[in-house]
Formats: C-alpha cells, sequence, structure tokens
C-alpha cells in the first residue's frame, strides 16, 4: 500500500489528483477524506493508520510518516489502541539479533 497526502478544495465534487501523482496510480484507489478543522479529524486517521499497520498493509514508518509522529510516537499510540507495536516477524528478528 502506499499514500499520499495532499490538500484539495473540491467546488464540482470532484478531486483533482496532482499531477505528479497520475504515473503513480495504475489501480483503483482508497480515498480517505477529511473536512478541514474538523474535530475528530486525528483520531479518524490515527484509526484508519492504526488498522492499516495491524494488517500488514504499511510498516510503522509509514505510519508515523502519515500521522506527522516520530515512529516512537506512533509505537506509544499503538499501544494506547492495543494494537501491538510488533509484528511476528519483529520478535523473530529481534530474538535473533538477541542471540
Amino acid at each position: 500500500m502506499q499514500a499520499i497526502e495532499f490538500s484539495y478544495e473540491s467546488h464540482d465534487g470532484m478531486i483533482k489528483i496532482p499531477e505528479h501523482y497520475k504515473d503513480w496510480i495504475k489501480k483503483p484507489i482508497k480515498v480517505i477524506l477529511f473536512a478541514q478543522d474538523m474535530p475528530n479529524n486525528e483520531k479518524v486517521l490515527l484509526a484508519a493508520v492504526a488498522k492499516w499497520y495491524e494488517l500488514g498493509l504499511i510498516s510503522q514508518g509509514k505510519g508515523a510518516e502519515l500521522m506527522g509522529l516520530s515512529r516512537e510516537e506512533f509505537m506509544l499510540a499503538l499501544s494506547r489502541l492495543q494494537v501491538s507495536p510488533y509484528t511476528a516477524e519483529d520478535l523473530e528478528e529481534e530474538l535473533q539479533n538477541a542471540s
């Protein structure tokens, strides 16, 4: 999964994807819209990003980037949502590195 973020003010109900992303989008896309200055935008975005991470669709680094957080802050946010910040692969790698 790849993610982009951009702002666009729509006057006709259409979303215009910036030119520099058009070659990048070759498959059907999922769009998440947030109205500017709505009270729960960050909570909804964090819930979505945490779920993507939990499903293995994005990395911790990508999740942190999407949220505008450091990787450590993102890991703490995952923990608060009761989403393990570690995958089985992460734990196996840690065990191998500890040996």
